[in-house]
């Protein structure tokens, strides 16, 4: 018994003061891109380089869907956060317009929020919750054929340093518990069914969450006929947490952002 309370000594809290104090974060973490402004011409060192297509050029005869013209446009929901991008961009102009911060702050609540240009936008606020879920979170997580990362960082979120049961939020092993569904990888054909169960299961009102590349967009496996293209084609999503896989202190961060209906910092 001693031994015990020795060591508890000596772990000492262990507990991130979250969200008022910022994580630390690794030197080789890449958080939120940020692009530049100025013209490509008829560079595409950044676009061929992408493995998921989340770049593209936006014309300089035109506005973008947003107002933007020229320049680039990079979708978070497809991006894997390689970094790929930024060191083309680098290579072939000597000062590349594509960089990575070591924000972490990256979830949305509308795929349109995840699309960064040289123009900021302001974003979305989240509708779906009004305020219903702030004291109480349950949550029914379904990996649909992803590969183990974003599970793995999520399922994280249940231990003493980020400790997301002081938050009122937890993972619920019954649908019908919960208060919405938090979905990882892809949603294969063979998963596609299950999810659809498992949402219809959750009690009105509901919520459903995208965590990773791959459940918003299908990431990787996006051209596959064996993929559904992520969870947007199967029900209306209220929080999408880019990244391959995302850091969990970015899906906590945007968990408390949805059940707050605030910016956390």
């Amino acid at each position: 018994m001693l031994d015990i309370f020795k060591e508890r000594l000596h772990q000492k809290y262990r507990t991130l003061d979250f969200p008022r104090k910022a994580p630390g974060l690794s030197p080789r973490y890449m958080g939120r891109p940020e692009i530049a402004a100025g013209d490509c011409g008829a560079c595409r060192a950044c676009l061929d380089v992408c493995p998921t297509g989340a770049l593209r050029k936006l014309s300089p005869a035109g506005p973008g869907p947003a107002g933007e013209t020229g320049g680039i446009a990079l979708d978070m929901g497809r991006c894997l956060f390689c970094g790929a991008c930024a060191r083309a961009c680098t290579a072939a102009r000597g000062e590349g317009l594509i960089r990575f911060t070591k924000d972490y702050r990256v979830a949305a609540f509308t795929r349109e929020d995840l699309i960064v240009t040289a123009r900021p936008r302001p974003p979305h606020t989240p509708t779906a919750c009004h305020g219903l879920f702030s004291r109480s979170l349950k949550l029914r997580e379904i990996s649909a054929a992803g590969c183990n990362a974003c599970e793995a960082d999520t399922n994280v979120l249940g231990t003493l340093v980020y400790d997301l049961g002081k938050f009122g939020i937890s993972f619920v092993a019954s649908p019908r518990h919960a208060d919405g569904i938090l979905v990882t990888g892809p949603v294969s054909r063979n998963m596609r069914d299950a999810v659809l169960a498992t949402w219809a299961a959750v009690p009105e009102p509901r919520i459903a969450i995208a965590v990773g590349s791959c459940a918003i967009s299908g990431g990787l496996f996006a051209d596959s006929d064996e993929c559904c293209g992520g969870l947007p084609p199967l029900c209306d999503v209220q929080l999408f947490v880019p990244g391959c896989p995302p850091s969990p202190w970015s899906i906590l961060d945007g968990l408390l952002r949805l059940k707050s209906e605030k910016d956390v910092l």
